[in-house]
């Protein structure tokens, strides 16, 4: 199942957050989150983020400075947790400092994933990609 729209949530006062319900069953056997590389959380399914961080890694080899980074990156800033009954994810202090989240937050569909934002960040992160994206897709198809 592809991730796909956008919900507006809040944080509850255990700073949980709600899973959108048709989303719940493609997470019901646990969840990756994960910082995102923009100032966003990532919710993934644990197979895809294994697959994602194993297709970013890539061509590193384990021993170079870059390949380092990047497996610190991904297992020191991401856990696996599961769904409680209600449908709700707790988000650790880290996570929550990197996306700079406060009590309203927007639940993104980014396809592989799900993102959680800030609302006032998302807002304006979107407004600029929206800006931006008739440049990025011009680019399409185009060899570097």
């Amino acid at each position: 199942m592809a991730f796909r729209g956008t919900f507006d949530y809040s944080l509850d006062a255990k700073n949980r957050l709600t899973v959108p319900a048709k989303f719940r069953a493609t997470l019901s056997d646990g969840v990756v989150l994960a910082k995102g590389v923009e100032q966003c959380l990532e919710l993934w399914k644990p197979s895809d983020y294994e697959s994602f961080t194993a297709e970013a890694l890539q061509g590193f080899h384990r021993l170079s400075p870059q390949g380092r980074k990047l497996r610190s990156f991904f297992a020191a800033n991401s856990l696996d947790s599961d769904l409680d009954a209600a449908g709700r994810v707790g988000v650790p202090s880290f996570l929550l400092e990197h996306a700079g989240l406060g009590k309203e937050v927007v639940v993104v569909g980014a396809e592989d994933c799900l993102q959680v934002w800030d609302r006032s960040t998302w807002a304006k992160y979107n407004s600029a990609l929206t800006d931006e994206i008739a440049d990025i897709t011009a680019q399409l198809g185009q060899s570097a």
